[in-house]
């Protein structure tokens, strides 16, 4: 009588204990259908997760475990390769786009998908150029900042400062008799660049100040790693970078835009790497109207993520994805909307030749001159907010040359 008593109670607890959980998991779903009742919406397939915090469980525990792409794997797993889905992320209900031809026409339609990220970020990020402009006002804004960053004739005025910037920094590091969080050395290379070109600044006192403020605000956001993969193809690049020594004319002190342009195999290999590691996992609009996109309706309000690297992984767009292949990219034809590591339409970065740029010269230096000893070769990676070592790639910069 007593283990029958038990057993039923055991049962009855359990049944209960279900009923709850799948009515708490629900509230959320029942909310917003009561919000929307007035209109017939075909809302994509997904789940809005538990009150409050949406899904923001399930996206910390991948992204921090550093596999991230099992997010959206268990998605379309769940729900089927739709390519548009709805969740509830950043305490706002949102629809995730993981296809090319979506993510082209939310990121290219100024009018219906306006800028909607996260308000932890917007309040993070106190700019009003990035936020609030209108459409004009950053057209203009936009206009300045590329006629720093794009022309060819400015760019080239770039190359000189970006050397000495990268080649001292690297003669410090490497001079160090303990090793560095290599990640943060590599943070400070571009920080300090960035500071060069836009305030002229050589004051390591203020850089640095400014610098620490800048990391701290950059952490609550999404960081930009730089990604190691391609040290594995040192050989290759190397072959590569040395050619172009051999072919400087002897009075040309400085890498030009030209000698750039032949780098060809290290262009791949960074198109390879944004596209496996970008920093940005999605990037964030709003929709300013009830808009239809492939049947499903996005409700006026609700956030829009172009979901980046779904799309990066695709095997559509991108056969074997989880293979390091810079050979990809020989003639690779990139479809709009499917490689997206600097955004796309009107808000691309326009400090993106730039970037890439700034890559480049430091590979070129770095690939001839130095070589990397990670102290943790099997470090654990996490993605949150972006993928990177958790020791910041504590290794050793060690030189085996001299300068050319």
């Amino acid at each position: 009588m007593d283990i029958q008593y038990w057993v039923w109670t055991y049962a009855l607890l359990l049944a209960t204990y279900f009923c709850m959980f799948n009515f708490v998991w629900r509230l959320n779903e029942w909310y917003y259908s009561i919000k929307l009742r007035k209109k017939q919406y075909t809302l994509p397939p997904g789940d809005l997760g538990w009150p409050f915090v949406g899904n923001m469980l399930a996206f910390i525990k991948h992204f921090k475990s550093g596999h991230p792409d099992l997010f959206i794997n268990n998605l379309v797993s769940k729900y089927g390769q739709n390519g548009i889905y709805k969740m509830h992320l950043f305490g706002n209900p949102s629809i995730i786009i993981c296809e090319a031809e979506m993510c082209k026409r939310v990121l290219t339609d100024d009018e219906t998908f306006k800028i909607g990220y996260p308000k932890s970020t917007v309040e993070v990020v106190r700019c009003k150029c990035i936020w609030s402009f209108s459409r004009k006002e950053h057209k203009k804004f936009r206009r300045l900042i590329s006629s720093l960053t794009i022309d060819r004739n400015i760019l080239e005025t770039y190359l000189s400062s970006i050397e000495d910037i990268v080649i001292n920094s690297l003669e410090e590091i490497s001079s160090m008799s303990q090793p560095v969080e290599f990640l943060k050395e590599m943070k400070n290379i571009s920080f300090n660049i960035i500071i060069d070109i836009f305030m002229g600044s050589y004051n390591q006192h203020i850089i640095a100040k400014i610098g620490d403020s800048f990391t701290e605000m950059h952490s609550a956001l999404f960081s930009l790693p730089v990604n190691l993969l391609g040290f594995a193809f040192r050989k290759g690049i190397k072959e590569e970078q040395e050619e172009i020594m051999k072919t400087r004319l002897p009075n040309q002190k400085h890498l030009s835009l030209k000698d750039i342009k032949k780098m060809n195999y290290l262009s791949q290999i960074i198109n390879e790497t944004l596209r496996l590691k970008n920093s940005n996992f999605a990037i964030f609009r709003e929709a300013t109207i009830d808009v239809n996109i492939n049947g499903y309706t996005i409700p006026k309000g609700w956030k829009v993520l172009t979901w980046s690297r779904a799309i990066h992984m695709n095997p559509i767009y991108y056969p074997n994805p989880n293979e390091f292949n810079p050979s990809r990219w020989n003639d690779h034809n990139i479809k709009i909307g499917s490689f997206l590591p600097f955004g796309a339409g009107s808000r691309h970065c326009p400090g993106s030749d730039l970037a890439k740029i700034e890559i480049s010269i430091f590979l070129h230096y770095f690939l001839l001159n130095y070589k990397l000893e990670l102290v943790n070769p099997k470090c654990p990676i996490t993605s949150l907010p972006s993928p990177k070592p958790i020791d910041n790639c504590l290794a050793k910069v060690i030189k085996v040359s001299r300068i050319a």
